[in-house]
């Protein structure tokens, strides 16, 4: 794509980018969909001129109309395909070398805090995990080897919320480099990049794929620079998202705004009903008047989401509850057309030890209700029926 055909389409309102990203008509055919190039390696038809793809860990033309499509909405330089949202966070996290220090937000995703604890650990990368809600911890947490500030917000599963503009503004100061975790709120409501944030992390399972059908990852590097560290890091790992994957998630972000504002409208709707309830210890959601960090959040992001986390005040109640609930899945991930009910304890954060999860907010009583496309009305009254046992 020419440097004016992308400037042209940066002025696009979000939802016209999300059908006209650049690939959404095959320039050979006229095809209404990216091809799927299902193969390993590409002719060199002149060994003095190889071709632009020549062997497809290191590139291949459905993922990079995939990487172009997330650049685009992030708002970033260069975008990068993974197999999985793990893959694109260990892959990321692979810029960092033995000594190096992290500050990382303590209510992090589960299976990042297993990486951090138990792998990168053992190669002598260190981390600070801090209350984020509050930057002046960020800032007690330098040391002279940090090396990146990574934030996840709104935080999962207790959607705790972080400044990230007073982040980035101080992280500068110190040559830090900022990553942020986007899963919840995709690029249509909240785009880090242009709140000063380096690499921005997707666990595209979720929002962005949207059908429960494919597992995936993405990375936006604001910089040209950045992102040539990343895809040297990727074509090194071979952490790579295959051709058929590529092609299902460009298919279900082209659906995501009407997806998303959907389910948003649901989840407040949700949250509201639950926030009346006696029978409920707390309900965590950020479009709630009395969400700690709301404030804050209006003001980096354009909407709340469509994950509500609420306590029901014990173990064997939410046992309960997720073995009554006839609408939703129970299940790991979120995200989906359908919603799906997680057991933050026992599945995303089952590898945080006990006493961690307890520090972090992350009670035995917790539920995460990730909110699909069924009507309100028909899942409140499920879960009601569940939550009365």
């Amino acid at each position: 794509m020419s440097e004016s055909q992308n400037s042209s389409r940066n002025e696009l309102n979000f939802a016209t980018k999300l059908l006209h990203f650049g690939s959404e008509i095959d320039r050979t055919t006229g095809a209404s969909s990216v091809p799927i190039y299902q193969a390993s390696t590409f002719h060199h038809e002149d060994i003095f001129n190889p071709p632009q793809h020549d062997y497809s860990r290191s590139g291949n033309p459905t993922r990079q109309a995939l990487e172009d499509y997330i650049a685009l909405l992030e708002g970033g330089d260069r975008g990068f395909a993974y197999s999985s949202g793990m893959a694109a966070i260990s892959s990321t996290f692979m810029m960092f070398s033995s000594g190096d220090h992290i500050i990382v937000t303590e209510d992090v995703y589960g299976g990042t805090y297993r990486l951090l604890t138990s792998i990168l650990s053992r190669l002598g990368i260190e981390t600070t995990f801090v209350d984020m809600t509050d930057v002046d911890n960020v800032k007690a947490a330098l040391k002279p080897n940090t090396k990146a500030v990574y934030m996840e917000t709104p935080s999962n599963p207790t959607l705790k919320i972080t400044d990230v503009a007073a982040v980035t503004s101080w992280a500068k100061e110190h040559d830090l480099i900022t990553l942020l975790d986007n899963t919840f709120m995709t690029p249509l409501f909240q785009r880090p990049i242009e709140q000063g944030v380096d690499i921005v992390l997707h666990s595209a399972t979720k929002f962005l794929g949207g059908h429960s059908d494919v597992l995936a990852g993405l990375a936006v590097a604001r910089t040209a620079a950045l992102g040539k560290e990343l895809k040297q890091l990727q074509n090194g790992l071979g952490t790579v998202l295959g051709p058929q994957d590529s092609w299902l998630l460009i298919r279900g972000m082209k659906t995501l705004e009407a997806r998303m504002n959907h389910s948003e409208i649901s989840a407040r709707k949700l949250a509201n009903w639950l926030d009346e309830r006696s029978d409920i210890v707390n309900v965590f959601y950020p479009g709630l008047a009395n969400h700690p960090g709301r404030e804050n959040h209006e003001k980096q992001s354009t909407g709340y989401g469509a994950v509500v986390s609420f306590d029901v005040g014990s173990g064997e109640r939410a046992k309960q509850v997720l073995n009554s609930v006839r609408l939703p899945l129970v299940a790991v991930s979120l995200g989906a057309v359908e919603s799906i009910l997680s057991y933050p304890a026992m599945m995303s954060h089952a590898a945080m030890p006990p006493e961690v999860r307890a520090a972090r907010g992350i009670t035995d009583g917790l539920l995460r209700f990730s909110v699909g496309l069924e009507h309100i009305e028909d899942l409140i009254q499920d879960l009601d029926q569940a939550l009365r046992g």
